[in-house]
């Protein structure tokens, strides 16, 4: 078992950890489209039928064609000939030739031998069978073709995303109305401590309600996982391992919080390191907050190890915790995270060789943004209630200086 504390580069870790873990479980389950929004794709899916499944316009007015509007403007209108009005939900029964129009209205089939629509605004009814025309359009214009949006045999939506209304809209259109989904990974959330007790409970001198496993289970619930609470444990070695080896039995991932530091009293990294191969791939990772994080792999299964106090086990959890669960709900990796540049408020000093993550407001400021930073003990939860997002200070610097860029990386959707 690796040493406390050998820190390493957080992204270092993180590779460390996903490299052990090798590849997710390829299980799938099916589920009706209009049920699995936020629900991860397991295969690709590929389209039956063109959409549009027929030529049809995007505005109200007439279809012609286009050849037959050249040269049409307000001081020499060209006149067609209306020859019938296209009925919504129906193919049109008459075609449209030299010279001649057909009403239409937005969503409706386009008529036989036309190739354009006109504008309801951009013409004039001169007679009962008659429309001037105003201005000119082109082969196409105001039309959606047949399979211009989708092509029969075209990969729609491929394997590993998360669906949104868009797809699951997209999809329906489609006449696709289930797909084949990864099963939520179920990750257990075990909390130690003599200390700790039920938020329901009142705290008597020295005990603090537990946080962690609330927090903790709403992120994953928020990422694509299902929290499975496993209650509170005294800081008992045998507990704890009689625990984890029920927590790994039903479960896909494990996280167990506080008990990562380096104290006499620390013996969760022993107890991980019992429970399966490779066992202990990282204790310390060199980062603030979060340094004593414990990363391993027990016979295929991530187990982390977290520090206790709520903001460090937050910003851990970000970090690792969620990039974890996405990849086991089967979420293609290297996805982009959401951030926002911005100018930074006031001077941050950092210590040289080791990464911090400092939790900001963002501020609108003329046409930018301000990042403004909150400064925190790492036992206060409402820091991070109150924050947009994290800023990184690279462990080549020393501080960022008042008025420069940096990237924040947004806690919030």
């Amino acid at each position: 078992m690796p040493e406390f504390i050998q820190l390493i580069p957080p992204q270092d870790a993180l590779a460390r950890w996903f490299e052990a873990l090798g590849l997710p479980d390829l299980s799938h389950e099916e589920l009706e489209t209009i049920h699995s929004l936020n629900r991860v794709t397991a295969e690709d899916v590929i389209a039956q039928e063109p959409l549009p499944a027929f030529h049809r316009t995007n505005v109200d007015g007439y279809a012609v064609r286009a050849a037959d509007t050249h040269g049409a403007s307000e001081s020499l209108p060209v006149y067609l000939r209306i020859v019938g009005e296209v009925p919504m939900g129906d193919a049109p029964r008459f075609q449209v030739s030299l010279g001649e129009a057909a009403l239409i209205h937005t969503g409706g089939m386009l008529p036989e031998g036309a190739d354009a629509v006109v504008m309801l605004e951009q013409t004039q009814t001169s007679r009962m069978d008659e429309i001037e025309v105003y201005k000119a359009v082109g082969h196409g214009e105001n039309v959606l073709f047949k399979g211009e949006d989708v092509e029969v045999g075209q990969m729609v939506v491929p394997a590993g995303v998360r669906l949104r209304p868009e797809e699951i809209g997209g999809l329906l259109a489609l006449g696709i109305t289930r797909v084949k989904i990864r099963p939520l990974p179920r990750v257990g959330i075990i909390s130690s401590g003599d200390e700790v007790i039920p938020p329901h409970h009142v705290p008597k001198p020295g005990q603090v309600r537990d946080i962690n496993s609330y927090t903790l289970a709403s992120l994953v619930e928020k990422v694509g996982g299902t929290p499975q609470f496993l209650g509170i444990i005294p800081d008992s070695p045998d507990i704890l391992e009689e625990r984890l080896a029920y927590a790994l039995r039903n479960n896909d991932m494990v996280l167990i919080t506080a008990g990562s530091s380096a104290s006499t009293r620390d013996f969760t990294a022993s107890v991980i390191a019992r429970m399966g191969k490779p066992g202990v791939l990282v204790h310390g990772v060199n980062i603030k907050p979060g340094k004593p994080t414990i990363l391993a792999v027990c016979d295929g299964k991530p187990v982390i190890g977290m520090p206790g106090n709520p903001v460090s086990a937050l910003v851990i959890a970000h970090l690792f915790v969620q990039p974890m669960v996405e990849f086991l709900s089967g979420l293609r990796l290297g996805r982009p995270v959401p951030s926002l540049s911005a100018r930074l408020s006031v001077n941050i000093a950092s210590q040289a060789g080791r990464e911090d993550y400092i939790p900001v407001r963002v501020i609108r400021e003329g046409n930018g943004y301000a990042a403004e930073p909150i400064f925190y003990k790492s036992n206060f939860i409402f820091t991070l209630a109150s924050a947009d997002g994290l800023i990184r200070i690279p462990p080549d610097a020393t501080g960022i200086s008042a008025g420069e860029p940096v990237e924040v990386l947004f806690l919030r959707n």
